[in-house]
């Protein structure tokens, strides 16, 4: 899997897990909604690692 194709995934998961937590799960759990927004909080910053990984130079 190329790093493009990684990254794309990566955040892609995040939005949608975002969207869904606070636009329909926490109309039936705010705590459900809370721990899909962790969940995903740390996937921006592991995507971008990941994404960047392998590039030499600057």
């Amino acid at each position: 899997m190329s790093n493009k194709t990684t990254y794309v995934l990566l955040m892609g998961s995040c939005v949608v897990l975002i969207a869904l937590a606070w636009n329909v799960v926490r109309l039936w759990s705010v705590p459900a909604a809370i721990v899909m927004s962790l969940v995903a909080l740390p996937l921006p910053p592991i995507a971008v690692i990941l994404a960047n990984r392998g590039r030499m130079g600057g």
